[in-house]
């Protein structure tokens, strides 16, 4: 490994870069960025108990302690909701339009249809898909309020059928929701909207309090305090969309690709916090010298750029010998965004088996998919690629199996059964097929 120094503004940071890594390192390579949660899981679980014992007034004493905003009602009136549509400018009300429209052709007909199959004769099954009556959807409203997650999340879960969805959301130090999150919440119909952020808001949708109902399943980033929220209550048998962590993105790129375009999409990601991670595969070691100065010019002017330097410090430009190497490191890596940004994009395309959202060729950028393309940016971080899916309308959505067996199908499916159930030793289940076989024998 060999590092080069940058010195911006007279702060020097980082980019790592690698050159020809064996395979035997891949796995250290591919690790992300990790923050000392000493304290992090005592604090959570104090949250979580508070908001348990005392409820609404709980959620007032965290929410003066973590927001310094007092509460005396928490719920949103459809009086502001409805205000918030003078806030907003007629050209980002058109953007917004056009972003909905497309995520919900996307997300659209993705419940598929099931069929009735006759396993054995007189034995038929199927499944029936349900929404989840009541979901909670947690929205970061801070430096970057993600007006944008609420289109990916309550978009679905409206096409689901969901009968109730709640949203939390932080305030900002006046106790207001901002006016994007409100418009977005009215244009897709959701009235439910608390100013509650943090642990705080997970656990009063989690556990409910006398003013919040409590969920069947939560949904949404946010800050390692949000995210240990999430992970604890799943103990509690509270179900969660993914397991989240900073973002990411890794491009695979060659010789063709614009070294412009690959420095702003890395920046792209960099800039969402400094825990975020970015890498660049290549087979090119002309296009890392290129890309390198490239995100340094571009990082000059970007508001967030303080930011985004912390999360280049722990970026990596990876030299490898081949196009088909690239392919198998991001596999290893899973990452969350995959940029392939090459002469044959489909041909990488065809080999990624590990990647939460995929982006092919120069024109696509990771951002059409975070705001306005169609797909779901709400996707499996931190390697978790590898076994989970990004959050779709099949993610608010359970499914409930059902089987009726005649009597021709028991006496066709009946005496394996007896014969499986008596090999576990489990008398009683045998005891059920026997019973109902004798009386069809008698009759």
């Amino acid at each position: 490994m060999c590092g080069s120094n940058i010195t911006i503004n007279s702060k020097l940071y980082t980019m790592k870069i690698i050159l020809n890594p064996s395979k035997e390192r891949w796995y250290d390579l591919s690790k992300r960025p990790r923050m000392d949660k000493s304290e992090l899981e005592e604090t959570v679980r104090e949250i979580i108990y508070s908001i348990q014992a005392g409820k609404d007034n709980a959620v007032r004493s965290l929410s003066a302690k973590y927001d310094n905003v007092i509460h005396r009602d928490f719920k949103v009136s459809e009086k502001e909701i409805t205000e918030a549509k003078n806030l907003i400018s007629e050209e980002l009300k058109e953007a917004i339009d056009l972003a909905k429209a497309n995520i919900w052709k996307f997300h659209s007909g993705r419940i598929p249809e099931e069929h009735v199959i006759e396993t054995t004769a007189g034995v038929k099954c199927w499944r029936k898909s349900v929404p989840i009556e009541r979901v909670g959807l947690y929205i970061p409203g801070g430096s970057a309020p993600l007006f944008s997650t609420l289109l990916m999340l309550g978009i679905p879960a409206k096409i689901a059928g969901c009968r109730e969805i709640i949203l939390c959301t932080p305030p900002d130090k006046d106790g207001n929701v901002n006016p994007l999150i409100l418009y977005t919440a009215g244009l897709i119909g959701i009235t439910d909207i608390y100013t509650i952020g943090g642990a705080q808001a997970i656990a009063a949708m989690a556990y409910g309090t006398e003013t919040i109902p409590r969920v069947y399943k939560i949904f949404g980033p946010g800050n390692q305090y949000v995210t240990k929220a999430k992970e604890m209550i799943q103990q509690d048998g509270i179900a969660i969309d993914l397991p989240a962590g900073p973002s990411e993105v890794l491009v695979i790129a060659d010789k063709t690709a614009n070294p412009e375009f690959i420095a702003a999409d890395l920046l792209s990601q960099a800039e969402h916090g400094p825990d975020s991670q970015v890498v660049l595969l290549t087979d090119d070691p002309d296009l890392i010298s290129t890309v390198k100065a490239e995100t340094d010019k571009q990082l000059q002017v970007l508001p967030r750029k303080e930011i985004a330097e912390k999360a280049l410090e722990k970026s990596k430009l990876i030299l490898l010998s081949s196009i088909d190497e690239c392919i198998e490191f991001s596999n290893s890596y899973a990452p969350e965004h995959l940029i392939i940004n090459t002469s044959d994009p489909d041909y990488v395309a065809e080999r990624v088996t590990n990647a939460g959202s995929v982006f092919l060729g120069t024109f696509s950028c990771e951002s059409a998919g975070d705001y306005a393309s169609g797909p779901n940016h709400t996707l499996p971080t931190n390697g978790f690629a590898k076994s989970y899916t990004g959050v779709s309308t099949e993610s608010f959505i359970k499914r409930i199996s059902f089987q009726e067996i005649s009597r021709e199908g028991l006496l066709n499916l009946g005496p394996a059964i007896e014969l499986m159930a008596e090999a576990e030793s489990l008398q009683a289940h045998k005891n059920a097929v026997t019973l109902r076989l004798k009386s069809i024998k008698n009759d």
